[in-house]
């Protein structure tokens, strides 16, 4: 008898609770756009590399079928990294999966917030929404870029890579005034397999004058920058790193090391 309720409020636990469905998040830059809608408290499970003290459930790449199928969730929020016959794998009878974008472009960001808030049922999601679209770009606009030649890089487990074209960041830099001297579609990986082999190999193809590197614990850069002609400027990683509305952070950071000077018009 014991066993049973113990069973019972172990799966209430699980589910969130009455009418709020449960959800699992695979990927940290999920998880962020899930807080800032205020659905925290839904997350049942979240990836490997979530900070989150929740059952964690592998990653976008490999997750975790049989993690997965304990928690029993509603919805399981992936990228589009996984592939879709892995994804089918994976999910459980009765769980919804739905992949989400977000690496491309910032607008990919705000089309998120409204599938989430659509699938989740939340009344002002659409708002929320809209309402990042505009402030990120407000905000953006607010830093002093002048035109400034940079070169966006981050360092994973030692390796660097840079932001190119076809990214989040190359949209928010461009937006801040900054010339994103990056020349790949999407993101470089530096190594000796690339087309560029080497940093010092990137800086003498790109020239910047400023090169933003992203350091938090997981992208701690170990880049060996030569010395040149340009400006070093370490950011927190965290605030740059998902495509997530924690970007607003990251903007708030630019905005106070590249503020506009009360002289400009």
């Amino acid at each position: 008898m014991m066993k049973n309720i113990f069973l019972m409020l172990l799966a209430l636990l699980f589910s969130g609770c009455a009418g709020k469905p449960s959800i699992v998040s695979q990927s940290p830059y999920i998880t962020h756009t899930l807080q800032y809608l205020g659905l925290e408290d839904r997350i049942v499970g979240v990836s490997r590399y979530d900070d989150l003290d929740l059952p964690k459930t592998g990653g976008i790449i490999d997750p975790d079928k049989k993690a997965i199928a304990a928690l029993a969730p509603d919805f399981i929020f992936t990228s589009d990294w996984t592939a879709p016959d892995v994804l089918r794998e994976v999910t459980p009878d009765g769980t919804e999966a739905i992949v989400l974008q977000g690496f491309h472009r910032m607008d990919e960001i705000e089309q998120n917030l409204r599938v989430l808030s659509k699938s989740l049922g939340l009344k002002n999601g659409a708002e929320m929404a809209a309402e990042f679209s505009s402030a990120w770009r407000m905000a953006a606009e607010e830093v002093d870029g002048r035109g400034r030649r940079a070169l966006i890089l981050s360092s994973c487990k030692g390796e660097p890579f840079s932001f190119g074209r076809n990214t989040y960041l190359y949209d928010l830099f461009t937006v801040a005034g900054f010339h994103v001297v990056e020349t790949h579609s999407s993101i470089r990986h530096v190594n000796a397999s690339g087309e560029i082999k080497s940093v010092e190999e990137l800086l003498r193809a790109t020239e910047p004058e400023v090169i933003f590197v992203l350091q938090d614990d997981d992208h701690g850069c170990s880049v060996d920058l030569s010395e040149g002609d340009f400006r070093v400027v370490l950011l927190n990683g965290e605030h740059f790193v998902y495509p997530a509305p924690v970007l607003l952070d990251g903007i708030a950071d630019l905005k106070v090391l590249f503020p506009v000077s009360n002289n400009d018009n």
